[in-house]
């Protein structure tokens, strides 16, 4: 039986905690700014801690399952670990920006944009699938 509720939950995670989406903390400015499409290696650390912890807190302490029959109750840290990692990887200016702002690649350049957002969602959702769904990635803990 196939859960699709860790890959919901991370690719919506990633969406709204994608640095410069929504919010970004810290600002270049200010301490909090919203929608300003810019980016910088501790905002995305920031994001990335609480991407982590609301992911942890979504699949391991609420437990969230998308299934078309009843599931087995999930406690492991893979899912948490793999999405963790896509997020950080793939926030678009950390590494790369696809596409960027004057060429179709720009690496570390700490910008994005709503395509920028759209196009690395679309990369992670994909990556996080084959992943979490076709290998099946597990991390027991006990």
């Amino acid at each position: 039986m196939t859960d699709w509720g860790p890959v919901f939950v991370s690719v919506m995670l990633f969406i709204v905690l994608s640095p410069g989406v929504i919010f970004q903390l810290p600002g270049r400015s200010r301490v909090v700014e919203f929608i300003n499409f810019q980016t910088s290696g501790v905002s995305i650390l920031v994001h990335s801690i609480l991407y982590f912890a609301f992911i942890a807190i979504f699949l391991l302490a609420i437990k969230v399952h998308i299934t078309c029959l009843f599931s087995t109750e999930m406690a492991d840290w893979g899912p948490v670990v793999i999405a963790v990692v896509l997020f950080v990887l793939l926030s678009p200016g950390l590494l790369f920006q696809l596409p960027g702002n004057s060429r179709v690649v720009e690496f570390a350049n700490f910008q994005t944009s709503g395509v920028s957002i759209c196009v690395h969602t679309v990369i992670f959702f994909g990556l996080i699938t084959i992943f979490l769904i076709a290998i099946g990635v597990h991390i027991s803990t006990g």
